[in-house]
């Protein structure tokens, strides 16, 4: 008898996003990642209390970027809606990142 194999599951994807304004002129990739590699960037940010936001559009676009790279023109404003939601829930919570 064959039995057909189901696909895998979607493999999750994370964008970790860093900014010091006496750094950079705008927010840069600080790391990326798929499937495993992206179970570990969002275990992190748990463990270290850094607020995460899911946004699979923003994650694809940002995915096409370099670590270390400094985010487009294009993607500021997407890119500040999720640094204000962490700045919300850092307010709620009485943390600073």
């Amino acid at each position: 008898m064959y039995k057909k194999k189901r696909n895998p599951p979607e493999l999750r994807e994370a964008i970790a996003l860093s900014y010091h304004s006496e750094k950079y002129s705008a927010p840069i990739v600080k790391a990326k990642g798929k499937g495993y590699v992206a179970e570990n960037i969002i275990e992190k940010a748990k463990e270290n209390n850094i607020p995460i936001q899911e946004d699979q559009s923003l994650v694809q676009l940002l995915g096409n970027l370099d670590i270390n790279e400094t985010i487009p023109e294009e993607l500021y404003e997407a890119v500040a809606e999720v640094f204000a939601f962490i700045y919300r829930v850092d307010q709620q919570t009485g943390k600073g990142h």
